[in-house]
């Protein structure tokens, strides 16, 4: 029997400053120069944040046992997933802005920065909503229910139009933005005034969209818990890998067709376990075998798709980002 061991104050701070120390790692001395990020570096990447977020809950299980631990890999592997449609995104984000390889990977590392602080708001809100009004609990749920419906329905080819953001639009109507990229700057002289870029635009845009998909992931992972120490740790894992599979997935989005699908059980899954909670609450390492499975099921049917396509010639290989 493991002894279960009290978050404390000090646990929170040491996780932080553990997650500042590897950006600033990052930022300030492995990608210090801007450099085009290629497949097999991203790959690595991927690989070394799965590794450190299932180190992490190799530790959650010998300070506070295998349920928490369970349940910190069921939020990690949810919010991944659902990671994988802010991918999709920002490649279109990319593209419409023509933003060049070698400056993506620092416009990322900001937007994670931001992602970082939003979602830490968002969760303590999320979770003193759940324990102040029991009520909330339902209201999620059918919440994730209604939005796993929603993702089945077809979508108007511009539906992630880059221009249709009002943020967006607020920004372009009261700042002046230059028409030509000054290097990886935000801000640029202009006729000797101050003026924004258009990656601050680009920016702003990455940080509208986490903020809109955040509102699907954070109820779907107060589905699997309440215990905010969890919640936000693995979501800080998941979005912190999500720049390298970013450059993993963006030459690759072909392969994903139907991940979406996936997507849309996985959060109604979860939508129909926390209304059905106080009658039977569903065993942490069940539901998380029932994400991986559904996940797993829709990517396999994906990539079957596409190798049987390229067998008939109806479609071509997808390229590699950034070779």
């Amino acid at each position: 029997m493991v002894a279960l061991v009290e978050i404390q104050w000090w646990h929170w701070v040491a996780f932080v400053v553990a997650v500042l120390f590897l950006l600033a790692l990052d930022l300030g001395i492995i990608h210090r120069k801007a450099h085009v990020v290629h497949f097999g570096e991203a790959l690595s990447w991927t690989a070394a944040w799965f590794v450190l977020a299932m180190g992490f809950a190799l530790l959650l299980k010998h300070l506070r046992g295998s349920d928490d631990a369970v349940d910190f890999v069921n939020g990690y592997l949810i919010e991944l997933s659902l990671s994988m449609d802010n991918v999709f995104v920002m490649a279109v984000i990319f593209s419409y802005f023509k933003v060049p390889s070698l400056y993506q990977h620092r416009v990322l590392f900001w937007g994670i920065i931001g992602a970082l602080l939003m979602r830490g708001l968002m969760i303590w809100l999320g979770v003193e909503l759940i324990h102040s009004y029991r009520w909330m609990l339902y209201a999620f749920g059918v919440f994730l229910v209604l939005t796993g419906i929603r993702m089945l329905l077809p979508e108007e080819e511009d539906a992630f139009n880059p221009q249709r953001n009002p943020i967006l639009r607020l920004a372009q109507r009261y700042f002046h933005v230059t028409k030509e990229y000054d290097g990886q700057k935000l801000f640029t002289l202009e006729q000797g005034k101050r003026v924004l870029t258009p990656l601050a635009l680009v920016l702003i845009l990455v940080e509208s969209m986490d903020l809109m998909f955040a509102l699907d992931s954070i109820p779907a992972i107060l589905g699997v818990t309440d215990d905010t120490f969890i919640v936000f740790t693995s979501n800080v894992f998941a979005i912190l890998g999500l720049r390298s599979l970013y450059f993993v997935l963006a030459g690759a989005i072909s392969y994903f067709r139907y991940l979406k699908y996936g997507l849309s059980a996985v959060l109604a899954f979860i939508g129909f376990k926390m209304l059905i909670v106080d009658w039977y609450k569903i065993p942490g390492r069940w539901a998380l075998f029932v994400v991986i499975a559904i996940i797993f099921t829709a990517m396999a049917v994906s990539w079957i798709a596409m190798w049987r396509e390229q067998r008939s010639g109806k479609a071509g290989r997808p390229s590699e980002p950034n070779r």
